[in-house]
């Protein structure tokens, strides 16, 4: 059994999505951010950087086994089921560069814009800063998933798992400064990853 340890927020569905689409019995334990739940020493001791998504897998030969960082947690879960990560090769290579691309600059950035875009005092600068990151980042993603349907390639992986919530988030959220109705191929993977029944099970969660 894998306790996960997660909040509302596209980091914390990243994980619950990978729990779904695998199949692997899991419990959710909420942890409300809004309510400084993250700083809870017996959450500390799971997640030392007070951050979600963590878990604690008791289903290992060595005891249960806490992991924090979504990063890290979906390739962990990708190689425990056997699903969504190629055990080596290019396939692997591909989809792990994508992942540590939204991990290290598309949630980072995105995150940041959807803080100023939505503050209640406005500070320009920043506003402009991460809007053009982030479009950049955007058009790099439009550009490979004119490639072929997913990120890495042909095959759904972790990749698309850790974009999608931030990008169904932004394409909701900041639609107007990011123009995404110029990204047509953004919009038809949205539509392609967010009709799988695991996806739509794993955004209500925590409900």
């Amino acid at each position: 059994m894998i306790d996960l340890y997660t909040w509302k927020t596209p980091n914390g569905r990243k994980i619950s999505i990978m729990l779904e689409e695998t199949g692997l019995p899991y419990t959710v334990h909420p942890v409300d951010i809004y309510a400084d739940a993250q700083f809870a020493p017996a959450f500390l001791a799971i997640s030392p950087n007070n951050k979600i998504p963590a878990l604690v897998d008791h289903d290992t030969p060595d005891g249960p086994l806490s992991i924090f960082e979504s990063g890290v947690i979906l390739p962990y879960l990708a190689d425990k089921s056997g699903q969504f990560l190629a055990s080596s090769g290019v396939r692997r290579i591909r989809a792990l560069e994508w992942l540590n691309w939204q991990t290290a600059g598309l949630g980072p950035m995105l995150g940041q814009l959807g803080f100023f875009y939505r503050a209640k005092e406005k500070t320009p600068a920043a506003i402009e800063r991460y809007t053009k990151e982030a479009l950049r980042l955007l058009g790099v993603m439009d550009g490979q998933l004119a490639k072929g349907p997913y990120l890495g390639g042909d095959d759904y992986s972790i990749a698309d798992i850790a974009c999608y919530p931030w990008v169904a988030a932004a394409s909701t959220l900041m639609a107007e400064p990011l123009h995404f109705e110029s990204k047509a191929n953004i919009q038809a993977w949205l539509a392609r990853v967010g009709e799988r029944p695991a996806v739509k099970a794993g955004m209500l969660i925590p409900a």
